[in-house]
């Protein structure tokens, strides 16, 4: 409990650093580009019409029901999980390698190491609320109009960011001590692209199967979003069992992180 304290006080005092070095790395990281930091949206949104395009156009997808008597078309529904997947995945590679990458800089500099993962998570912050954005404008022009339900985005976006920067805390560590666990965390990221409710609805499995993937602590975020954007049920209310599972399973990982971090990071200079 006393390292999850001393990192999450860290987050706080250096607040200001992590913002101004965010910026920083989001910029330096497209200035060589003629479209600059344009490719942060490009990217995703390729992405997004080739899986519309394999899963939606290819093979017909009918409307997805999202609650009962309400259909949605299948490239709204896949918008609308997608964007937080883009944020998600990028926050959580880009978090894992952030430490190691860095270890020349942090032997020159003087501050808590633990800000680290924050600084790349905070630069692919910025292009989700971007994309975020973007996909408001697109449900707008669509006809999904805002409602009071949309405000739940906030919470949902806050959730996000907990939760990857309690994976990153872990990630981030084990990556610099042994390098394969960013390798293997890659892989393991595209296979959950998968097994999360982005592509494709966790209905179409049969008990106890569609339950056990409900573990996932994506498909609680994923479902978060969907039902903001399209006005259905205030989700973290109504799932309020599913939000208390999820954010105990982040107070885990986070004291996880925490304390194997505090432990580890006096000696990461050793790994230059």
């Amino acid at each position: 409990m006393k390292s999850a304290i001393l990192v999450i006080k860290e987050q706080i005092e250096h607040f200001y650093l992590i913002r101004r070095l965010s910026v920083y790395e989001l910029k330096s990281k497209n200035k060589s580009n003629y479209l600059g930091m344009a490719w942060e949206i490009i990217n995703p949104v390729i992405q997004i019409m080739i899986y519309w395009f394999v899963f939606g156009s290819i093979r017909q997808r009918a409307d997805i029901e999202v609650v009962p008597g309400f259909e949605v078309p299948f490239i709204h529904w896949l918008l609308g999980g997608f964007v937080l997947w883009t944020f998600f995945y990028q926050s959580t590679i880009q978090g894992s390698k952030s430490i190691y990458t860095r270890l020349r800089m942090l032997s020159r500099m003087n501050f808590p190491m633990s800000v680290i993962p924050n600084i790349a998570i905070f630069s692919q912050f910025y292009t989700h609320l971007v994309l975020l954005g973007v996909t408001f404008i697109i449900f707008q022009i669509s006809g999904y109009y805002v409602s009071v339900y949309f405000l739940q985005i906030i919470y949902f976006v806050f959730a996000t960011f907990c939760l990857v920067f309690a994976i990153s805390l872990i990630t981030s560590t084990l990556s610099t001590i042994i390098r394969d666990v960013h390798m293997f965390l890659n892989a393991t990221l595209r296979m959950l692209l998968y097994l999360s409710p982005v592509l494709w609805q966790l209905t179409i499995l049969d008990e106890p199967l569609s339950t056990i993937m409900k573990v996932n602590p994506l498909y609680y975020i994923i479902e978060g979003y969907r039902a903001a954007f399209f006005g259905t049920e205030w989700y973290f209310i109504n799932h309020w069992q599913y939000s208390l599972y999820f954010w105990g399973l982040v107070v885990v990982l986070l004291l996880l992180g925490s304390k194997i971090h505090v432990k580890f990071r006096r000696h990461f200079i050793d790994y230059l």
